[in-house]
């Protein structure tokens, strides 16, 4: 029987609330000195975080007032939405051009990202798309081909801009929600060794990439080039020690770490903050992103379950992919911290996610996990909780 509960999940919204603001703080410590000699106004980067945290709030709680069934049925005219946009995106002359890349449709002085609603619409469709598909999801052929079909121009649209990480990242979205969806093992060691195949070669295809390659397996060799960015993040690192040089005392945001308040901004985090604020931010994400599954272990159909495990793996590969290049564990690439780095389409996007997830929080089964769980050892819940996600899976 499914039942909606009175109340959504206050943890999520607490912890996701408390990153936000973490994100506005460190932004504000980050930027400031850029803001000041790039705009003449310190506050610049802050007051436009900002205004995106608000709006990303306010679509958050209206998102979490939708029933979450109700996004199934538009799923595939969203993503259709989607790769239009991500279309547009790479006609000459329409995105603005940053660096070589071209991943922003300009609206005035506000910039918008397709890639980031391709996110969570790619989740919504596979959601749809998988749940559906459960008598044949063990068929290559007729059970995974028709989504990694998908799945491949989605890769393709946003590889184009060029943008491999985001590329990657759905990549990496489709083979969590395929697996969680009672995908075959086999179709999934198969797509995984021809995943790595495809983006080894595509990293050594170009360039700069294949520098940053290098640059991670041995950042000194080239310090001052295509190994800076990880040499200077570690330095950032190492300065904070335990406790961190206190908040706003940096001394690698003064236009030495490069991209300190997007991509970088843990470092900075653990510079000002030390190892103790690093973790605290670490810890936020754990919780988060266990609320994420565990309101998926508990959604009453198979949609629910997997839209929110792939709205929750979405924000926890970002997290890997992010603190792994900032601790250099990986190469450099420009997948940003989720609420935490400076942009407005991420944390947007990222926040109507959350109300998905919060949303789908509403809704229970019979056997709600929760309230058995108040009353068996604490040792018991874990495997409470994986027998949930099977239940959920069948």
């Amino acid at each position: 029987m499914i039942k909606k509960t009175l109340q959504f999940d206050h943890i999520l919204l607490f912890v996701v609330v408390a990153l936000m603001g973490v994100g506005l703080v460190m932004v504000y410590s980050a930027s400031s000195v850029t803001s000041l000699a790039q705009m003449s106004d310190g506050l610049y980067y802050f007051k436009r975080q900002l205004m995106w945290v608000i709006v990303g709030l306010i679509a958050m709680l209206l998102t979490s007032g939708i029933p979450y069934n109700k996004l199934e049925k538009i799923s595939v005219p969203l993503l259709g939405i989607a790769i239009v946009l991500l279309v547009i995106v790479l006609i000459p002359g329409v995105a603005r051009d940053i660096g070589g890349a071209k991943r922003w449709i300009r609206f005035g002085s506000l910039g918008f990202q397709p890639s980031e609603f391709a996110k969570m619409c790619f989740v919504l469709y596979m959601a749809h798309s998988i749940a559906a598909r459960q008598k044949v999801i063990k068929s290559f052929l007729h059970g995974m081909l028709p989504d990694l079909f998908v799945t491949a121009l989605i890769f393709l649209l946003i590889y184009k801009e060029p943008n491999l990480s985001t590329a990657t990242l759905i990549g990496g979205t489709y083979f969590a929600m395929y697996f969680l969806g009672n995908g075959s093992l086999l179709n999934l060691g198969t797509l995984t060794s021809c995943g790595a195949i495809m983006v080894s070669a595509l990293v050594f295809q170009a360039g700069y990439r294949a520098r940053r390659f290098w640059a991670f397996i041995n950042p000194w060799e080239n310090a001052s080039s295509s190994g800076y960015h990880i040499i200077q993040s570690l330095v950032a690192i190492g300065s904070g020690g335990m406790w961190g040089l206190g908040l706003g005392q940096s001394r690698q945001k003064f236009f030495i770490l490069p991209e300190r308040h997007t991509d970088f901004i843990f470092a900075i985090t653990c510079e000002e903050l030390g190892f103790i604020g690093g973790v605290i931010v670490l810890l936020l994400f754990f919780v988060l992103i266990w609320r994420g599954f565990y309101i998926a272990s508990r959604a009453p159909n198979m949609f629910g379950y997997l839209a929110a495990a792939g709205i929750t793996s979405v924000i926890g590969l970002q997290v890997v992919i992010n603190i792994g290049v900032v601790l250099s564990l990986m190469p450099t690439t420009g997948v940003t911290l989720p609420f935490i780095s400076y942009g407005g389409s991420s944390i947007i996007f990222l926040a109507i996610g959350v109300g998905i997830l919060l949303n789908i929080s509403r809704y229970g089964s019979s056997d709600n996990l929760y309230e058995k769980s108040r009353s068996i050892p604490f040792s018991s819940k874990f495997n409470n909780l994986e027998n949930a996600i099977s239940s959920r899976r069948k």
